[in-house]
């Protein structure tokens, strides 16, 4: 059973608000088109329109529909990990992921009619889904780390891997959630966090493999230069 936030959460109906930079525009822009459309349908022209910019001063700043999306996501990276809670430092890893992911559903409720659009779209397109999993990746590394789970090095590229699936399945409940207190996506993201622990067990041990067999093969090594020094 998920357990319930210790931290009273956010309703969070309307998008913040934003500078008046062309980034900060064109960002709001595409967000509120995803709301009404799907990215496929959106070209840059409308974009600009949206935001009120010229198409030069859109070129100036993003190079396409994915990379403004990118420059989104990497937006609600820096809401979450601005709202770090000290008080969670002494609590489990899971639990501190737990906060995490939840304070990364309040930065994005805002957006979830544009979100529920590009999710639509990926389903549909390997390889816009596959960019989206690469961004997804991005995201989870510093949502590890913001929960103080390490994830650099080859281990930590399938912690990030194996969060950015897991938190794409509790989007999926999350989309569709209209209760107040998200009874169902935190369920769906306890049972996430259950099977991420048994996949980090299992890689641990897993790690722990070449280990084992070096030990044995070091003995061996020291044994025989021993025996060779006695001769």
């Amino acid at each position: 059973m998920a357990r319930k936030s210790k931290r009273k959460r956010k309703a969070a109906s309307q998008p913040p608000a934003r500078s008046s930079s062309d980034r900060d525009k064109a960002i709001g822009a595409l967000m509120t088109l995803l709301a009404e459309n799907r990215l496929e349908q959106i070209g840059l022209a409308e974009v600009a329109g949206r935001a009120g910019i010229k198409l030069s001063q859109l070129r100036a700043e993003f190079g396409s529909t994915l990379a403004i999306l990118a420059a989104h996501i990497k937006e609600i990276d820096r809401a979450v990990l601005a709202g770090g809670d000290a008080d969670m430092a002494e609590e489990p890893a899971r639990e501190r992921l737990f906060e995490v992911l939840m304070r990364r559903l309040e930065a994005l409720a805002p957006y979830k009619e544009a979100i529920r659009s590009i999710m639509y779209s990926a389903r549909r397109n390997p390889g816009l889904a596959f960019a989206l999993n690469a961004m997804a990746m991005r995201s989870q590394h510093w949502m590890l780390e913001a929960a103080g789970i390490r994830a650099s090095g080859p281990r930590g590229v399938l912690r990030a891997q194996g969060a950015a699936l897991m938190f794409g399945r509790v989007l999926s409940v999350w989309v569709d959630d209209e209760e107040q207190g998200l009874d169902r996506t935190m369920a769906a993201l306890g049972r996430g966090l259950n099977s991420a622990e048994r996949w980090a067990g299992f890689l641990d041990d897993l790690c722990a493999i070449p280990c084992m067999l070096r030990g044995p093969r070091r003995r061996r090594r020291r044994m025989g230069d021993a025996e060779a020094g006695a001769a």
